[in-house]
């Protein structure tokens, strides 16, 4: 098995969605290979800061500023007391078709009379025949007046211009917590758990240093449980070398993890702390230690006693 099979296996078991064929390769996988512990352990680490969740965000102030100061500049329509009138409704005539007619089928000789007019002084129209009204086209409907097609016009064109600034500010809302989300999954989770120590009320940190004089700290808190090992920049070692972190407890040394030399480094610890315990780095081979002890003096040791010396 490479480490590209690996990986996948680590993924699904990091997830608990393996079979128990799949389950025993992994362990069987990672017995043979310890060096790939540390790609398991991250695995894990990631299912549960997403099992976590993500807190809230709060977009910035200036989303708030420029969405009141665009609708401070955009044009406000009123409507006058023309405008709030009703519409008249035009009067509705019945169609003589529908008409009852005594004796059945109306004689061409017959006539329909139009309804009075409300005003009495206005003459009578003329009487159309029942056969001609019978045929004639149905009415169009009256046309409302252009001021109120142009009132209607401009209380819609308000309600789209508020309807897209709402959704201009929802979408924002939306694009920073998603940006949000995404640049935290993409941080490392050595810095994300650098971030909860330094937040934590316990927060406690130790400096040491190299015989080269460069400093390194050590991170913790009891209540997140984590510890973490920076250093601005490591001494040089051979390309076929790594430096490896031990946490000794009581004179006995606990693999918890290896990095590689660089600057700014921040190395998440395999393990918590106990009062006493002391944060060691060695130069071991590539991968790490074969047999899950030191194979070399502690270039650097710290107490997480900062009385103690070391």
């Amino acid at each position: 098995m490479n480490e590209k099979d690996f990986a996948e296996l680590s993924a699904g078991h990091a997830l608990n969605a393996l079979t128990p064929e799949d389950e025993r390769a992994y362990r069987d996988a990672l017995a043979a290979h310890p060096e790939w512990a540390d790609l398991a352990n991250a695995d894990v680490q990631t299912a549960a800061f997403l099992a976590e969740g993500f807190g809230e965000e709060t977009p910035p102030e200036s989303v708030r500023e420029n969405l009141l100061a665009r609708l401070g500049t955009t044009p406000q329509f009123t409507m006058d007391a023309a405008d709030a009138a009703p519409a008249p409704v035009p009067a509705v005539v019945p169609d003589a078709a529908d008409t009852p007619v005594a004796g059945g089928v109306p004689d061409a000789a017959d006539s329909v009379t139009p309804a009075e007019a409300p005003d009495a002084a206005a003459p009578p129209l003329p009487p159309v025949p029942a056969a001609e009204a019978a045929a004639a086209e149905p009415a169009a409907p009256t046309a409302p007046p252009t001021e109120v097609v142009q009132t209607i016009q401009r209380k819609n064109w308000t309600r789209g211009l508020f309807a897209l600034v709402a959704s201009a500010a929802l979408l924002v809302g939306i694009g920073w917590g998603v940006g949000s989300i995404v640049e935290r999954a993409r941080t490392p989770v050595e810095v994300l758990a650098l971030e909860e120590i330094e937040a934590a009320p316990d927060a406690e940190t130790v400096v040491g240093q190299f015989e080269d004089g460069n400093e390194a700290t050590v991170h913790w808190s009891d209540t997140v449980g984590k510890v973490v090992f920076t250093v601005d920049e490591t001494p040089e070692i051979a390309d076929d070398r790594t430096f490896e972190l031990w946490i000794i407890r009581d004179e006995t040394p606990v693999a918890a993890g290896t990095f590689e030399p660089g600057q700014d480094i921040t190395a998440l610890l395999d393990g918590t702390v106990e009062p006493g315990d002391v944060i060691a780095v060695t130069v071991e081979a590539d991968g790490g230690s074969p047999d899950g002890s030191p194979t070399t003096d502690p270039i650097i040791a710290i107490s997480t006693n900062p009385g103690d010396e070391t």
